[in-house]
């Protein structure tokens, strides 16, 4: 069992959401757990190939963030990267469609699971390798902060949300972007996913400096350790990073403690955590605990959250028709895409 690190403690006060954003996050957070659900059906009915990495468990990370965004900031992910999708605006047919490997996929059936991107939502794209993304969300910050200082456009503010797990944060990739962000105070968050396992690997044996957070000292920037199961305390900490950004004072490193309740991938057997550990973490569900605080604030009633949920498995049961009766993509265009009109 990986060694357990406390959790940051967060009181959200009453006032803390109103009732239109907690909803609007709830439904977000219900979309994804009940879009990944549906994922995991369709993979082992054979609808989907290749691999397929799930998010259940996540669900307060990117909600927390990417939902605090505006819809033209950035958001660049990870190979598990459906629910940032999701959250980033992308339609739930687009996406359950590029798993099936359809034309009407938000990557026209080409990229798959690991590779989800939508220039409409400026999403950047999902990547299989770690820390392939980092660079990507640093060039796209980059440009946003040319164009507004060298250019004059004033507003050229846009933030970009660079996501990716604590195995990423041993790579070179890792140091050389952060050290770029301080150097030119970028508007970017760096977003640390630590769920505790890169595939088989506990965290805490894998780095001489299991708290992540505490390597933006080095860059002297902001690192800030937060509840990952916990919508509203991840809520808190991305508005502050995501208005200093905005505010040109730079880029911050947010480390959300967190935990897949599913195995690396679905062709992982999941044998290597405990029992103990799964269920510890499990008695910490993101969208329960959300929803007990929403109906203890009186935010919502069971009724509202029942029908929201209602929907949104309607909503995911029609993204698996519209996956289902979409077309393949033409074997003559085998070669489009590949290079830019």
């Amino acid at each position: 069992m990986a060694q357990e690190r406390t959790l940051p403690v967060f009181q959200p006060q009453a006032d803390e959401i109103s009732r239109e954003d907690g909803l609007i996050y709830y439904e977000d957070m219900v979309l994804g757990r009940f879009f990944e659900d549906k994922c995991a059906e369709m993979y082992y009915r054979g609808k989907m190939f290749g691999f397929v990495h799930l998010y259940n468990g996540q669900e307060a990370v990117s909600s927390g963030v990417i939902k605090s965004l505006r819809s033209d900031d950035y958001v660049c992910s990870t190979y598990r990267d459906h629910v940032h999708a999701l959250s980033a605006g992308v339609p739930a047919n687009n996406v359950m469609a590029e798993l099936f490997g359809k034309e009407t996929g938000c990557s026209k059936g080409r990229g798959g699971s690991m590779h989800l991107f939508s220039e409409e939502h400026n999403l950047l794209g999902g990547f299989a390798f770690i820390g392939e993304g980092i660079p990507v969300a640093l060039g796209a910050a980059y440009q946003a902060k040319y164009r507004r200082e060298a250019l004059g456009q004033a507003d050229a503010d846009q933030v970009s949300a660079c996501f990716f797990g604590d195995g990423t944060t041993n790579n070179g990739q890792f140091f050389e972007c952060l050290n770029m962000a301080a150097l030119w105070k970028l508007p970017i968050l760096f977003v640390v996913e630590n769920n505790k396992w890169a595939i088989g690997m506990a965290h805490e044996r894998a780095t001489s400096q299991p708290e992540i957070y505490r390597k933006a000292s080095v860059f002297d920037m902001p690192g800030v350790e937060v509840d990952g199961m916990d919508l509203l305390a991840v809520r808190s900490v991305a508005q502050t990073a995501i208005e200093r950004a905005r505010a040109g004072e730079g880029p911050t490193l947010i480390e959300c403690l967190t935990y897949r309740f599913r195995g690396h991938s679905l062709a992982d057997p999941d044998e290597l955590r405990s029992k103990d550990e799964k269920e510890v973490w499990l008695a910490r569900d993101p969208l329960k605990r959300f929803e007990g605080y929403l109906l203890k604030q009186e935010l919502a009633t069971d009724e509202e959250l029942k029908a929201i949920r209602q929907r949104i498995q309607a909503q995911v049961d029609e993204a698996v028709t519209f996956a289902e009766q979409s077309p393949e993509p033409d074997a003559r265009e085998l070669y489009r895409y590949i290079f830019a009109d």
